[in-house]
């Protein structure tokens, strides 16, 4: 009672959190980890973190930092623990469009800060299903993927500066502007991707990216998957690396997601093993003005690109998007995939990526694999296939999580014997440390720890998540 108090006197009575008054938080979105924290904590800014911090280190509390709370990996499980939400450090304070920069709270919603950015006609382009909801400092602390990886890099790409509080109270104001800084040790990237296990991220320095003036968005139907690879090159080359997303969505998943959604359509009037969700963006005027007709330049490039690649054999069909709702439609299809894999229980989820021409092994692979384990097993599977992330999920036949981690072993296996790695945008949280146990190498985790002991050598920054 006495810590609660003296969070009241930091935060105010509004702000400290307790009993049913943190059920909102105490459970994350998957529904598989709900905690009983001691308090939700809601700063306004960096100062109250700041204090909190300082009270925490003193006591030796536990903290754990919630953003949007819609992380797949068990990352804000806080059971017994401070959770510290950043939903009030929400403001856009400065957007630099000369520089390209946007200047930022921790818990800013990443629709806002799209909205804000395309006033200028600017783009933050980190983008996932979850933009409504999930906030930059969660982003930040996962260095989350998307779908636009493909041109502009995971979320630490995208990122100058940040400040962030250590475990102890103390500031560390890394709020560069800065795209050439080469003094020391990058604590930034070190900060990002750390799930909150080193610091919490209070602000950020974001870059900005022109906005496309023009969309060319399709479902291309493909024979295989390597002829996928051929069509991304082409496209690559036909516009000079404005392939925005490359999405990979088999037939089963085609079915899976009408089963989920029965008033959506399918893609195509035929189905079609591969299909593939593609969109450009083009920035140059030349290719997005009008001409006189009407056309748009990269929608007709686009469209005889395809048609050549449909003369070749490479083709099988393609729909390219004549409307913003037809457009809204496509994506809305990759976008539930979150919803359609984890819609069944059990689940077993897994975020992996290999090399790009790889994919086609690891899933032939994988599949001839678990058939073997678990035949009745069925595989739910989406993939941003233009950087070699694949999320495969099984539905299994049995209840057994000896038989699940069986399963999720086996896929390590398969992905670590073609250089890839079992996490690939979700994070480590606690869904995967016996991955992180098995799999990463020994001095990286030594390393690790020695760094997770030099910047919080009481263990009360989100403890027990991220390593072994």
């Amino acid at each position: 009672m006495e810590l609660l108090d003296r969070l009241t006197s930091i935060l105010g009575t509004p702000h400290v959190l307790t009993g049913p008054d943190t059920a909102p938080y105490a459970t994350d979105w998957t529904g598989k980890y709900t905690g009983a924290p001691l308090a939700v904590l809601r700063p306004a800014d960096t100062a109250q973190v700041s204090e909190v911090m300082r009270l925490a280190h003193e006591t030796g509390t536990p903290v754990v930092t919630v953003s949007g709370n819609t992380g797949l990996a068990g990352g804000t499980f806080a059971d017994g623990a401070l959770m510290l939400s950043t939903e009030r450090m929400n403001r856009i304070e400065e957007i630099r469009p000369d520089a390209r920069i946007a200047i930022v709270g921790a818990g800013v919603i990443l629709s806002q800060m799209h909205d804000a950015a395309a006033e200028h006609g600017l783009a933050f382009p980190v983008t996932f299903g979850a933009r409504g909801s999930a906030r930059i400092g969660g982003i930040l602390s996962t260095n989350a993927g998307g779908s636009n990886v493909l041109r502009y890099g995971n979320t630490r790409a995208l990122c100058l500066g940040v400040e962030a509080v250590l475990a102890d109270g103390r500031v560390l104001n890394l709020m560069t502007e800065l795209h050439k800084d080469n003094t020391g040790y990058d604590l930034r990237d070190l900060l990002i991707g750390s799930e909150g296990t080193l610091a919490v991220i209070t602000r950020a320095v974001l870059k900005l990216v022109e906005a496309p003036r023009a969309h060319v968005t399709a479902m291309v139907a493909v024979p295989a998957l390597p002829d996928a690879l051929v069509l991304l090159n082409r496209l690559q080359a036909e516009t000079g690396g404005a392939v925005q997303a490359f999405e990979f969505m088999p037939d089963s998943y085609i079915r899976q997601h009408m089963a989920r959604f029965p008033d959506a359509r399918a893609p195509f009037a035929e189905s079609h093993a591969v299909n593939v969700l593609m969109e450009v963006g083009a920035t140059a005027p030349r290719d997005a003005t009008p001409e006189a007709d009407g056309s748009i330049p990269i929608v007709t490039r686009m469209e005889n690109t395809l048609a050549a690649l449909m003369e070749d054999g490479r083709v099988l069909d393609a729909v390219v998007a004549t409307s913003e709702a037809q457009r809204a439609e496509m994506w809305a299809r990759r976008e539930a995939a979150a919803e359609v894999g984890m819609g069944r229980k059990p689940a077993i989820v897994t975020d992996i990526a290999v090399p790009l021409d790889r994919v086609a092994t690891f899933l032939d692979r994988m599949n001839g694999e678990l058939a073997g384990m678990d035949a009745g097993a069925e595989v739910n599977v989406v993939s941003h296939l233009g950087d070699g992330n694949v999320h495969y999920v099984v539905w299994p036949t049995s209840q057994d999580p000896d038989a699940h981690d069986a399963i999720v072993e086996r896929v390590e296996d398969v992905v670590l014997s073609l250089g890839g790695s079992f996490s690939a945008e979700h994070g480590v949280g606690l869904s995967k440390k016996p991955s992180m146990a098995r799999r990463k190498d020994a001095v990286a985790l030594d390393v690790m720890r020695a760094i997770k002991a030099a910047l919080d050598p009481k263990g009360i920054l989100n403890p027990g998540k991220l390593l072994p």
